[in-house]
């Protein structure tokens, strides 16, 4: 794709494509130059696609360079191309595993940001006390305990970000020890063990299948009574029916959180190696412009982060199909390659379980921004990964301990994805939208990137940066650079327009994969 953009009303991203993107909305019978002279057939929304030359029922749909899907029928020059007159079909697809590994970055050292270096040498971001509920039937409980810990309260605590109960909509009714009850006990381990949270407590109601005790002996779930402290180390967990109720149990869960605080508080930020960054890249709400501004400026970031001996994770697994056999030319190995294609697999499987397909990914909103078919939508997602060697693939929430640019297993529902990809251990976020997601993670930072600069303006308040800067003339690596930086700023403690607004209390949402019994 190009690197920076012309005057055109459209936008010519490869020379092997037969559509081109209109940068702006192109009004009926307007004419101009894509190659060749053309006229628009149809009025054309911002960010959809044109065809620049006859496209015959059969042929392939070619963005990027490469097959988004298949016309249904014949698309002259000018017309608009999208869902009314393309189907995605079947793909043929080479995946030619580790036949293009990249070498390694030039490396660069000698960055820092200002982190949170904990007792053990785990690096943080942040500082928080969090309240892990282990099933819905302690939401509440949790939720009553982090309200006693008001702004009010806190103001005495400079350095403490907040006191936030984890809560979700499951725990119960499934089989013990399964894949689902192993999934979220590694979802609320990964939290419960996060730089992030400095301090922790477990509330559970007592008669859960996913029992505390299960969490805290599979994945070692075990701290100090308060940090700091020359206590041997205690689980901090409770039940309800343990404790002799609600009440009970949130006036003792507040009292050791009360005690907590001013050990919490103390904390220093200092200078530490851009290496200890684990970057989340998420995007949600897409549009057309997405593969084209945002998307590409993020891998760029995601490039000078593995350069930097930092990780950089891509997750939304159905969001890869399409598009997968670009990352597994790129694997370091054809075990790693072969990992990402089982799970391309599994989720067609999965999908088809329930009488749906893969292709049907796209959201009402992704396709009024122009995206057609999951491979184009596939392709523009993948962006965010740069270019550098595919180094691990993980399964949800599993520790990530490889350096690089790395893939983890989810869906592709983003409050759901990076839940994995925090309790894997991202430390920051990256969130692009082109149609204008609002989106927080406590107990991480989460930079919101617009696509366009329309949307942008709008959403002045959410949006954190425009790549949309690239549709008006300023390039990839520029609005890459400027990402990366506000990387460094956002981890080292400058907060995002969503920790402003205190957005992030609800997103938790550990995935939910199997039968409710």
């Amino acid at each position: 794709m190009p690197t920076s953009i012309s005057d055109s009303p459209v936008l010519t991203l490869h020379p092997d494509d037969n559509v081109v993107i209109a940068r702006i909305a192109i009004s009926k019978g307007a004419s101009f130059d894509a190659r060749a002279s053309l006229t628009a057939q149809n009025n054309i929304p911002f960010g959809h696609k044109i065809a620049s030359t006859l496209i015959c029922a059969g042929e392939p749909i070619r963005k990027f360079g490469q097959v988004i899907g298949f016309a249904t029928e014949d698309i002259a020059p000018g017309q608009w191309v999208h869902t009314h007159n393309v189907t995605p079909g079947e793909l043929e697809l080479d995946y030619a595993f580790a036949s293009e590994i990249p070498p390694d970055p030039e490396p660069i050292t000698g960055r820092t940001f200002q982190g949170i270096v904990r007792p053990d040498g785990r690096i943080a971001t942040r500082n928080y006390i969090g309240i892990i509920s282990t099933v819905n039937c302690s939401a509440t409980t949790s939720k009553y305990v982090a309200a006693n810990f008001d702004q009010a309260i806190l103001a005495d605590y400079p350095n403490i970000d907040g006191v936030i109960a984890l809560t979700h909509k499951e725990g119960c009714a499934y089989d013990y020890g399964g894949d689902q009850h192993q999934l979220l006990a590694r979802t609320l381990a990964g939290f419960a063990k996060h730089p992030n949270i400095a301090a922790y407590v477990v509330l559970g109601l007592g008669c859960e299948t996913a029992q505390a005790s299960f969490m805290a002996n599979k994945h070692d779930l075990t701290q100090l009574r308060m940090v700091g402290d020359e206590e041997e180390p205690q689980q901090m967990i409770m039940n309800i029916q343990d404790v002799g109720g609600v009440k009970k149990t949130v006036d003792r869960a507040t009292s050791i959180i009360r005690d907590m605080l001013p050990e919490v508080n103390k904390i220093e930020r200092s200078p530490v190696p851009v290496s200890e960054i684990m970057l989340a890249c998420e995007c949600g709400g897409s549009d057309g412009n997405s593969g084209i501004t945002a998307n590409p400026a993020v891998g760029i970031a995601s490039d000078l982060l593995v350069a930097h001996g930092a990780t950089s994770i891509l997750a939304e697994t159905p969001e890869i199909c399409g598009g997968e056999h670009l990352l597994t030319r790129r694997a370091v190995s054809k075990e790693v390659g072969q990992k990402l294609i089982d799970l391309i697999d599994w989720w067609k499987e999965y999908a088809a379980k329930f009488g749906g397909t893969i292709d049907n990914n796209p959201s009402v909103g992704n396709k009024k921004g122009g995206l057609t078919t999951i491979y184009e939508k596939s392709l523009g997602a993948i962006a965010k990964g740069g270019s550098t060697a595919l180094k691990g693939v993980y399964n949800y929430a599993e520790p990530i301990t490889q350096k690089g640019f790395v893939v983890m297993d989810s869906p592709g529902f983003d409050p759901v994805s990076v839940t994995g990809m925090i309790a894997s251990g991202a430390n920051v976020a990256l969130f692009t939208t082109g149609r204008g997601s609002c989106f927080g993670c406590k107990p991480v930072p989460c930079i919101k990137i617009a696509t366009n600069t329309p949307m942008y303006d709008h959403m002045i308040d959410d949006m954190d940066i425009n790549a949309g800067r690239i549709l008006d003339g300023a390039t990839v690596e520029e609005v890459g650079h400027e990402i990366f930086e506000k990387i460094i700023a956002v981890a080292s403690g400058e907060q995002t327009k969503s920790e402003a607004q205190g957005i992030g209390d609800e997103e938790f949402s550990p995935w939910t994969i199997g039968p409710i019994l």
